[in-house]
């Protein structure tokens, strides 16, 4: 069985090695996936008018109305546009005759009575989640495997990609349209999925990037573990007691810098953090953990899905630090990247980026996160160490 791109290592990839990033977030796949099931669930007679429907379907899906241009046409390379804008006429769509005019450049707006609706609407997608869909359909048609494939294959090839996982494994889903079953050979002659055996299939790494990352049963099991931990988590964490002679007495004992530090977290005025909270961090005596399967199955796929988490992690503690003073949490870091997570999953992952030094901190310090030396290599650093790096004499 081949390998897949996504098995590369944590702490770096050849440029020649390095994979795609995925065009689209779980939640995001979801929204291709009902897209699909959406244009699927249309009587149309066919690839053509279907192909057209999901290009048309996206652009429309937040107010019942979407622009589509003779030259977006030409580029579906369809048997029979005409006929395919036939198709949709008969379900009532208000296509204007511009569409095939003089001018291919021009827009032409397209009304999908359905999309109008304000009640029960067939496709409740936000303003991003709706053009990160429509970018990725575009990108699935033009991939090169495919590119010069009939609509048939063309529109197999985006069901295949949105409901794969982030493993790139598959199945054909229950409404995958008929008429494209007799192109998926093409699909693995070309390179667009390197396995196919019945209704499974394995998405070629060449196309990684394209994945819906449906979850698979086992990643959902997963997902819910996760959520599940997390919620026992927070019933069982107890309320921070404060015990001001106490913190008093440890910033007393302390080194200045130490105190100094301390005090920079405890009287930010941007993280306006209660005190017992600061306190606790600060004394609490910090022992190695365990970290159970579950944990690192979550973490397993929640990296597949954030591939540039090492330079994003780094840039982010540059930037926080310059607005509060001092280094993020582990919970701030992954909280302001919007990595959503429970509690116990971003431990880990924040580990892992300082196992892998994309990240460094002055252990058992809090509030120390800050650029690694993976980080400091692509010239992710604090100020004062590249002002350091500037001034300091060659040998």
């Amino acid at each position: 069985m081949p390998k897949n791109a996504s098995d590369s290592s944590d702490i770096s990839a050849s440029p020649a090695t390095t994979p795609q990033p995925f065009l689209l977030s779980s939640q995001q796949g979801e929204a291709a996936r009902t897209l699909l099931s959406y244009v699927s669930s249309l009587a149309l007679p066919g690839p053509d008018a279907q192909l057209v429907a999901v290009v048309v379907v996206i652009r429309a899906a937040r107010g019942g109305v979407g622009n589509l241009t003779g030259a977006d046409l030409s580029a579906l390379r369809l048997a029979d546009a005409r006929g395919a804008v036939a198709a949709l006429r008969c379900l009532g769509w208000q296509i204007g005759d511009a569409l095939f005019g003089d001018d291919p450049a021009a827009p032409v707006p397209i009304t999908v009575p359905d999309l109008t609706r304000t009640d029960g609407h067939p496709l409740p997608i936000g303003k991003n989640v709706r053009s990160r869909v429509s970018g990725w359909t575009t990108r699935a048609l033009s991939a090169k495997p495919v590119k010069k494939l009939p609509p048939a294959a063309r529109l197999a090839g985006l069901f295949l990609a949105a409901h794969s996982t982030s493993k790139l494994l598959g199945q054909i889903p229950p409404d995958f349209p008929e008429a494209c079953r007799a192109a998926l050979p093409d699909l693995l002659q070309k390179g667009f999925v390197s396995e196919l055996s019945e209704d499974r299939y394995r998405l070629d790494p060449a196309v990684r990037h394209l994945s819906g990352l449906l979850r698979s049963p086992e990643g959902d099991r997963t997902a819910g573990a996760a959520k599940a931990e997390g919620q026992v988590e927070r019933r069982a964490r107890p309320a921070v007691r404060f015990d001001a002679p106490a913190w008093t007495q440890w910033k007393n004992a302390a080194t200045p810098a130490l105190r100094r530090h301390a005090e920079a977290v405890e009287y930010c005025a941007v993280c306006a953090l209660e005190p017992g909270q600061v306190a606790a961090a600060f004394m609490e005596r910090v022992h190695p953990q365990f970290v159970p399967k579950w944990i690192k199955n979550a973490y397993g796929e929640w990296k597949e899905a954030h591939p540039d988490r090492g330079p994003q992690a780094a840039e982010f503690t540059v930037v926080f630090r310059a607005k509060h003073g001092h280094g993020p949490s582990y919970n701030q870091l992954c909280s302001g990247l919007g990595w959503d997570v429970c509690r116990s999953v971003r431990s880990f992952i924040v580990r892992r980026l300082l196992s892998n030094e994309w990240l460094m901190e002055t252990r058992p310090v809090p509030w120390t996160l800050r650029p690694g030396v993976m980080a400091q290599a692509q010239g992710i650093a604090l100020p004062k160490a590249r002002t350091a790096a500037a001034v300091r004499p060659v040998p």
